[in-house]
């Protein structure tokens, strides 16, 4: 639908270009567009004024619609970042366990022989498992609260995370269990102030970890529809899997405020890539059956981001089609503003097109004058607001940033064809009827028209 629409407002700009340049060829067509600019340009307060909500629906047209698509490519950029040929696994806690006492271990979540059994799927070409949960940092007096996150190297990939200096974790040093750690932005920021971490020790519990990594800032994921909780990474300190399992073990003590809580989760997620995008919703089904056999209780879920990117692109179009109804209206309304300035034209220089009948012009000459005064005075209101819609499309996120606010904001190309289209069609439409009171008009009753 999206696409069809595009397309005829296209052909709709291309039909009325070749128009108006034939029309143009034409010694009548010339001599009309003369007068009719004359017409507007002594009348200059009253035209701006007639096409004034031709201008302010396009500008808002253009600058919504430029909004819109900036804050739904970010939402998809997210999205991809997880990976369309990805499949993702997570621990969840299930309601019963929400019971826990300080005298009980809450056990759920993925388990190593789940993670054994995901890697004798033909289909998967790579699995990355990680164990994530808050611990407090320290160097020197110190101190910054984040996650800790134990994982393998292709933890990096998956998500995307640049060094900033330094390395992320490597194969050995998951083999070796080595004490090591790459430490995100903030985090690097927060201990390390005022000199470079790589190199220098970083206390995690009751070890220290030597630093050779540094990555640089990433921006925060949006939680997808409550299946992708929002995930920020700025926090975060890297150690590997192995190493984590023999310094923590695998029961986790979690204090708040007066409380603590235990927890035995070997692994909170799982990762997978499949070798083809059209096996990610089969592999799917299939890991959810696994699980299903062989878990007692439902503790984990299972995401794919490619059915989470279809609904939000599926989002964006109906986002997209409610700001062309908006477009629709707001130049209906334009449209019905320059019929009403035409109409009392008309009336205003009735003497006018007597006098020009007398000489000998025809009723489609006198049409042709007021038509063309109407689709420049349409065409002009759609310009200015194609340029007062760049203008905040720009300088908003601008103003924004001054203030620590971020509004993304993306040109979306289809609004220019849109926006010209739609407005130049209304010129037309609503340029048809005064002119043709014009033309109907009788040359002897204009002529004593006072």
């Amino acid at each position: 639908m999206l696409q069809l629409l595009e397309i005829t407002s296209i052909i709709l700009a291309i039909l009325f270009v070749v128009a108006f340049v034939a029309m143009l060829a034409s010694v009548k067509g010339r001599r009309s567009l003369q007068l009719a600019l004359r017409s507007l340009w002594l009348h200059k307060m009253r035209s701006f004024l007639s096409v004034l909500g031709i201008i302010i629906g396009t500008g808002a047209v253009i600058a919504l619609m430029a909004f819109g698509e900036g804050s739904m490519h970010e939402a998809l950029e997210d999205i991809k970042r997880l990976g369309a040929t990805n499949i993702i696994i997570r621990g969840v806690k299930p309601p019963e366990s929400n019971t826990t006492t300080q005298q009980r271990v809450a056990v759920f979540g993925l388990t190593y022989p789940d993670y054994e059994l995901f890697g004798t799927i033909d289909a998967v070409t790579r699995r990355v498992p990680m164990r994530i949960f808050s611990q407090e940092f320290r160097y020197l007096e110190r101190k910054h609260n984040g996650r800790l996150v134990a994982t393998l190297p292709g933890y990096a990939e998956i998500n995307q995370l640049d060094l900033a200096s330094g390395r992320f974790l490597i194969k050995e040093d998951d083999e070796q269990m080595s004490n090591v750690a790459v430490l995100a932005a903030n985090t690097a920021d927060k201990l390390f102030p005022f000199e470079d971490p790589i190199e220098h020790s970083v206390r995690v519990g009751a070890y220290f970890y030597r630093v050779v990594g540094v990555l640089k800032p990433r921006m925060p994921t949006g939680g997808s529809g409550g299946s992708q909780a929002a995930e920020d990474f700025n926090d975060d300190v890297y150690i590997p899997l192995k190493t984590c399992r023999v310094r923590f073990g695998d029961v986790i003590t979690i204090r708040r405020a007066g409380s603590f809580q235990r927890e035995q989760v070997p692994l909170h997620q799982v990762t997978l890539t499949v070798s083809n995008i059209d096996k990610v919703r089969p592999v799917g089904a299939m890991i959810s059956d696994m699980l299903e056999d062989r878990h007692a209780q439902k503790d984990w879920l299972v995401t794919v981001p490619l059915d989470i990117l279809k609904a939000a692109q599926d989002t964006q179009e109906r986002y997209i089609m409610l700001l062309v109804l908006i477009a629709g209206i707001s130049l209906l309304v334009g449209g019905i503003g320059i019929m009403n300035i035409m109409l009392a034209t008309v009336t205003e220089r009735t003497r006018e097109i007597g006098v020009r009948r007398a000489l000998g012009a025809k009723r489609r000459d006198i049409t042709l004058q007021f038509l063309i005064e109407a689709i420049v005075q349409t065409t002009a209101g759609a310009l200015l607001g194609v340029i007062s819609g760049l203008a905040i499309a720009f300088l908003v996120p601008l103003v924004a940033s001054l203030f620590k606010t971020h509004l993304p904001a993306k040109l979306n190309e289809f609004s220019f064809f849109l926006s010209l289209g739609v407005a130049i069609a209304v010129g037309t439409v609503f340029g048809l009827y005064p002119a043709w009171r014009a033309a109907r008009l009788d040359p002897i009753e204009a002529l004593r028209h006072e």
